[in-house]
């Protein structure tokens, strides 16, 4: 496990793969909205594709409102609430 970004709005934790578990195989990320209070986890297909996007919007060395915004994205899909963190 491994924090690779934290701001006011969002945090992503990242989990390395895991031939053990199912859910980790390939690895996922953990996205979470501060602010809403909620969060998804993602793995497999969609977490390769975040991976991918991740590294294309690093590439030009984003501001965080840019990689906020790009994390909103995922906001539709956040159903859990944080009840913990």
């Amino acid at each position: 496990m491994n924090l690779i970004y934290n701001s006011e709005q969002y945090s992503v934790v990242e989990f390395g793969a895991d031939r053990t578990l199912d859910a980790l195989r390939f690895g996922g990320y953990e996205i979470v909205d501060k602010g809403g209070k909620r969060e998804i986890f993602i793995n497999g297909v969609l977490a390769q594709n975040f991976r991918r996007d991740v590294n294309e919007l690093i590439a030009n060395e984003p501001t965080m409102a840019e990689i906020d915004e790009f994390l909103g994205s995922y906001d539709e899909l956040m159903s859990q609430p944080v009840l913990l963190h």
